[in-house]
């Protein structure tokens, strides 16, 4: 059945698509977070009249050869794009077979292990140490992860000694028992990365994301290859030759592709299945509680090399609330995969009434 048209619901931070076919199915998805009004005037003026009239059964060719076509636009704002097209054509053809997106890539439903994660810079590390420990007694987490660097800070810290506070503090406050993962957003240039690294390894950190710029797969490979813990990375690529590259020269332990900002789906599971050919984990990239943990959840419990944990995010944005009619609750450091045909999620009607709303249409 072919697609007849591409709907947008959208504020500045977070945009939900709707796709209809011919015989009245429908699906949802969602652009990635952030300028995602931008993103939406782009998946209407450059990838709708490329995606209406096609068939909707036809998720990844209709995508690649619609990333094709918009070979002089590579990048950000066109995989946000047509992210939004993929996650809801997954959506309409799980709801037309009755089953959950999970279950139409080989998984099943059910209750996966997350870590806590935290997106906090601007936050004293004693105070950090006790808030995880807080939710750790409420949520029962087993991992968590937290900030260290500075966003593409270039070996500058937040404040000076920050990193070195912090870890320590977090591992007095959770124990021995807590797996700890870190994360530098592109802090470093390899020689303080791996000096940062030497004193993770001696306080049992087990996963350091993006040491490095991550346009340097150099050197985050320097990184890699000097450390005995999980280099990390891939949340910011959108190109699928140089997740292959990222790959083929190890510069990563594990990949972690968003699928939003990939791309959709369909992309993130091409990442999935390079790393798995080359014996490397893959644990998606999801920083909010909009769709995209809801997409990771279901490609968590399906993909045969997923980490041990999913990422979950500790914050609450303002933004984000109140979009599903339906909570997402961690117990005993788990969260349940929803069963329902599609992505089994419903958002509500009165988020979409107050949005921008666009249409394209045959």
């Amino acid at each position: 059945m072919n697609i007849k048209s591409i709907e947008t619901f959208s504020t500045r931070n977070i945009c939900i698509v709707r796709v209809k076919t011919e015989d009245g199915a429908e699906g949802i998805g969602q652009i990635a977070p952030y300028h995602a009004n931008i993103s939406a005037l782009v998946l209407h003026q450059q990838i709708a009249p490329q995606a209406l009239g096609k068939d909707a059964e036809r998720i990844e060719q209709l995508v690649d050869a619609i990333v094709t076509a918009e070979h002089k636009f590579p990048g950000s704002y066109v995989c946000r794009a047509v992210g939004g097209l993929d996650t809801a054509l997954w959506d309409l053809k799980g709801k037309r077979l009755g089953q959950s997106v999970c279950e139409l890539i080989g998984g099943k439903p059910r209750a996966i292990e997350v870590y806590g994660s935290s997106m906090k810079r601007d936050i004293l590390p004693e105070d950090e140490a006790e808030r995880l420990k807080r939710l750790q007694d409420k949520h029962g987490f087993k991992a968590f992860k937290f900030r260290i660097a500075n966003n593409f800070g270039n070996d500058v810290d937040v404040y000076p000694g920050r990193t070195e506070q912090i870890v320590p503090a977090v591992r007095k406050a959770l124990g021995d028992g807590t797996l700890l993962y870190v994360d530098a957003n592109s802090g470093f240039t390899p020689g303080r990365a791996i000096e940062v690294g030497k004193m993770l390894e001696q306080h049992g950190v087990v996963h350091y994301e993006e040491p490095c710029p991550y346009p340097q797969l150099e050197w985050t490979k320097q990184v890699t290859d000097a450390l005995n813990l999980n280099v990390t990375g891939g949340e910011q690529d959108t190109d699928l030759v140089q997740f292959q590259r990222m790959i083929s020269m190890h510069a990563v332990d594990i990949v972690q592709p968003d699928i939003c900002y990939i791309g959709g789906l369909s992309r993130a599971l091409e990442v999935a299945r390079m790393a798995q050919k080359a014996g490397i984990p893959c644990t998606p990239h999801a920083a909010n509680l909009s769709m995209v943990t809801v997409f990771t959840m279901h490609m968590a419990a399906a993909i045969p090399n997923a980490g041990r944990f999913m990422e979950f995010t500790v914050e609450s944005d303002s933004w984000a609330n109140e979009l599903f009619t339906s909570r997402f609750e961690v117990r005993d450091g788990r969260i349940t995969v929803p069963d329902a045909p599609g992505w089994g999620v419903t958002v509500r009607p009165e988020w979409l009434e107050k949005a921008e709303y666009r249409i394209s249409q045959l």
